[in-house]
This record gives structure tokens, sequence and C-alpha cells, in this order.
């Protein structure tokens, strides 16, 4: 798989049917390693390994209902309290980000309220914190990490 721009981190790889396997550590399951995979399972140890986010406070691929439709987010990390700190977007290295992304996890944060956004390809991360006053996002050099943002919400 491409080189991504994360610190390196360690998986577990096996083969079934022919098909790469990656395990993964929130689901606690082997899932199908595609290059969107591959840059979900670089977030999620990132998540967990940079900015120290507990791992039964994230979620990985569930559904939400936009309007009339089901959505799939890709990663969520919730606050202790239930609320949601966190949505990321992640996409295959060779897709980029553009408003047509930020537009995708800004429709999915209308039900899900998140206080932080982070869109990714592997190679380029982008971080915000909404502004629900202004209804607009404000662009991050990095996302804080867990105790930090334990000590804005004070």
């Amino acid at each position: 798989m491409q080189s991504l721009n994360f610190p390196d981190y360690t998986f577990r790889f096996k083969s079934n049917e022919n098909k790469p396997l990656i395990f993964d550590e929130i689901r606690k399951k082997f899932v199908v390693l595609t290059p969107e995979e591959w840059v979900r399972q670089h977030t999620l140890h990132f998540l967990l390994t940079e900015k120290k986010y507990p791992a039964s406070h994230i979620n990985v691929e569930k559904q939400i209902k936009l309007h009339s439709t089901i959505k799939r987010y890709d990663i969520v990390v919730y606050n202790s309290d239930g609320s949601i700190h966190l949505i990321v977007e992640c996409k295959a290295p060779k897709i980029g980000i553009d408003q047509k992304v930020f537009d995708q996890i800004a429709r999915y944060n209308f039900v899900l309220n998140a206080s932080y956004l982070m869109v990714t390809n592997g190679l380029e991360h982008y971080y915000c914190q909404m502004d629900f006053n202004a209804e607009k996002y404000l662009f991050l050099e990095d996302l804080p990490e867990k105790e930090e943002l334990k000590k804005k919400s004070k």
C-alpha cells in the first residue's frame, strides 16, 4: 500500500479468498484493505496514539439518517457525556480534498453536531473547529489532544 503522511504504525494483516485484510482495533475484526481503509486505519492509530483518544470513545463506519437517506460516517469520537467531539471523513489517497468533501462532512455534522471536523486522504489532512454561532468552521493547524479538549470544555 501507498506510504501516507502519518507516523509509522504497526498493523496486522491477513488474506482471505485472495483479498488482503487489515485488523481494525476499534471494530475488533479484519476488514478488506482498500485504499480508503488504509487511510482510515492510519487515522484511527493517529487518534489513539498521537491524540490520546480512548478507544472506547471511538466509533467506525456507522449509519446516520440524513433527511430521507442513510449515510455512513467514517470515524466519530465521542465525549464522555455522549456528545460528539469529532467527525472524520477519510478518502482514498487518489481522491483530492475539495469543497465537495467539506460539503459532505458538513452535511453529516447537521445531524451529529461535532465540535471538530477532520478530512483526510492520508496525504493531506484538514482540521476544523465548528463555530455554530457564526455557522462556519475555523481551520486549525492540528487537532487538540484529549486533555486539551477537556480543558476547553470547562
